[in-house]
C-alpha cells in the first residue's frame, strides 16, 4: 500500500511528517478510530497519542460529533452561502474566548494565520512581522522562516520555491526571549505591524513560556503600537476552554483558531477586536475569502464538540490534566530508574518527552534548546512503541497530545509499553511486552 501511494503522492503523503522519515520505517496505513484508539488495515490497534495533531479532545468518533456530522450531511455538503450554524458556532467561540468580539472562518490553520497578518497590516500600516523561532504558523511564504514542526522534523531550513522578497519583512526571534524583542523594536521603530507566537509551542515539542514571556509581549506591543497575535490553532479549547490566554491571563488583539473548534474537520478562523476585524470586506478594504468557509459539516462538528466542552467545563480540563500528568511523569519515572535522560515538558493535556544527551541540559525552554535532543534515540523509543501497541507523534518536535477517553486502562498499559521500550533502549529487553498489537 505504501508503495502504491508512493508512485502516486509526493512521497506517499498528503503532510510530510506523516512520511515517519524521522522515527524510520513505513507509517501503517490506518482504516478507522474509535474512542483512544487507532486501527489499522492489518488489524493491528493503537493507543492514540496525537489525535489527528489536536483535534480530537473528545476522542475519535464521539457519537454526538458523528451524529451532528450525519445529520448536516443529509441536507449537503456545502451550500456555498451562509448558513445558522456559523453564526452558532461563532457565539460559542466568543462566548469562550472574551478577547474575541468577532470572528471568520476559513478551511485551515495557515489560512487563518495567513488572514490575520494581513488584518494586522492593514489595520497598522505597517510590513513587518516578528514570529518565534521553533513556532510553526501555517506554511504561507512569509512564515516559513525558522518555523518547527515538518520543517524542523525534516531539518529543512525553510522551503524552497519562496522568494527572498517574501520573508525579507519576517523577523523570526528566540522563544522566550524578551531582550531580542526590545532590541527589535529599538532598530525598526514604527515598522513592526504584529508579533505572532504559538502561547505555547507545541511544533517544536512543547515548550512552556517563562514566567512573565506573554505578559512582556504584551507591555512591548501595546507600548510600540503594534499588534500582538497568540497562535491558538493547537492551544484553543485545548489547555482551556478559553484557550492559552486563559490560563496566563492575557489578552491578545488577534487570536487564530483551528483544530478543535472544527471537532476533527478541516476548519479555522480568526478574530479579535471588533475595529481590527471590520477591515474585512464587506465592511472594509481587505479582502478575504474562500468557498468552503463556514462549511456545514466544520460546524456541525465544531457546535457539538464545543458545546461538549463548555458543558464539561474547568473540571473536564482538571481531570484531562490529570490523566496527563500521570501518563507523561509515569514514563519519565521509568525512564529516570533506567538512567535514560529524559526532560518531560507539560501543560494540560499536552506533552513531550525530550530525550537528552546526558551531558546537555535538562530545560528546554526554546528551540535550540530542542533541537538538542537526541533524536536518534527518540526514532528507536517511537518504533519501540508503535511495536506494543502505542502511536506517539512521529516526531521529537512535535506534541502529544490526550483526549477525555484516555483512561486507566490506557494508561497502565502505555506505562508497560514504556518500560519495555525504554529498556529495549538500554540492550536489556527486545522482545515486544504481551501488551502487542493484535486485537
Amino acid at each position: 500500500m505504501q508503495r502504491r501511494a508512493e508512485r502516486l503522492i509526493p512521497g506517499g503523503v498528503d503532510s510530510p511528517v506523516r512520511a515517519f522519515r524521522a522515527v524510520g520505517g513505513d507509517a501503517p496505513f490506518l482504516e478507522r478510530a474509535e474512542g483512544a484508539y487507532l486501527y489499522d488495515v492489518d488489524g493491528n490497534r493503537y493507543i492514540d497519542y496525537f489525535g489527528s495533531w489536536g483535534p480530537m479532545i473528545l476522542g475519535h468518533a464521539a457519537p454526538a460529533v458523528i451524529e451532528a456530522v450525519r445529520d448536516a450531511a443529509g441536507r449537503s455538503t456545502s451550500f456555498g452561502a451562509s448558513t445558522g450554524a456559523e453564526a452558532e458556532l461563532a457565539q460559542l467561540v466568543i462566548d469562550a474566548v472574551p478577547s474575541i468580539e468577532k470572528l471568520r472562518f476559513v478551511s485551515s490553520g495557515t489560512e487563518a494565520v495567513m488572514s490575520a497578518i494581513r488584518v494586522a497590516r492593514a489595520f497598522t500600516g505597517r510590513k513587518r512581522i516578528v514570529k518565534f523561532e521553533g513556532c510553526y504558523h501555517g506554511h504561507s511564504d512569509a512564515l516559513l522562516v525558522k518555523a518547527g514542526s515538518g520543517v524542523a522534523t525534516l531539518g529543512i531550513p525553510g522551503s524552497a520555491g519562496i522568494p527572498v522578497e517574501t520573508t525579507q519583512f519576517t523577523t523570526a526571534l528566540r522563544y522566550n526571549d524578551l531582550e531580542e524583542v526590545e532590541t527589535l523594536f529599538a532598530r525598526h521603530p514604527g515598522e513592526v505591524a504584529c508579533v505572532i507566537l504559538e502561547p505555547v509551542v507545541g511544533n517544536a515539542g512543547t515548550i512552556l513560556p517563562d514566567e512573565g514571556f506573554l505578559q512582556g509581549l504584551r507591555a512591548i506591543t501595546e507600548r510600540e503600537g503594534a499588534l500582538l497575535i497568540f497562535d491558538e490553532v493547537m492551544t484553543g479549547f485545548r489547555l482551556a476552554l478559553g484557550g492559552a490566554q486563559e490560563i496566563f491571563g492575557i489578552t491578545p488583539d488577534l487570536t487564530t483558531l483551528g483544530k478543535i473548534i472544527g471537532g476533527g474537520l478541516p476548519v479555522g478562523a480568526f478574530g479579535g477586536r471588533a475595529e481590527i476585524m471590520d477591515q474585512l470586506a464587506p465592511l472594509g478594504p481587505v479582502y478575504q475569502a474562500g468557498t468552503l468557509s463556514g462549511n456545514p459539516l466544520a460546524m456541525a462538528a465544531g457546535i457539538a464538540t464545543l458545546n461538549a466542552l463548555h458543558t464539561g467545563g474547568p473540571e473536564f480540563y482538571r481531570n484531562l490534566a490529570k490523566v496527563t500528568a500521570r501518563i507523561a511523569d509515569g514514563v519519565a519515572a521509568v525512564a529516570e530508574d533506567l538512567g535514560i535522560p529524559i526532560t518531560t515538558n507539560r501543560i494540560g493535556s499536552m506533552f513531550t518527552w525530550f530525550f537528552r544527551d546526558s551531558s546537555g541540559s535538562d530545560i528546554v525552554r526554546d528551540f535550540d534548546d530542542a533541537a538538542r535532543s537526541d533524536t536518534a534515540r527518540f526514532g528507536h523509543f517511537h518504533r519501540a512503541m508503535l511495536e506494543r501497541g502505542v502511536w506517539l507523534p512521529p516526531s521529537q518536535y512535535e506534541a502529544a497530545f490526550v483526549s477525555a477517553v484516555h483512561g486507566e486502562v490506557e494508561i497502565a498499559a502505555t506505562i508497560a509499553a514504556a518500560k519495555d521500550s525504554l529498556a529495549a533502549l538500554t540492550g536489556e529487553l527486545h522482545v515486544p511486552s504481551a501488551s502487542s498489537l493484535a486485537l
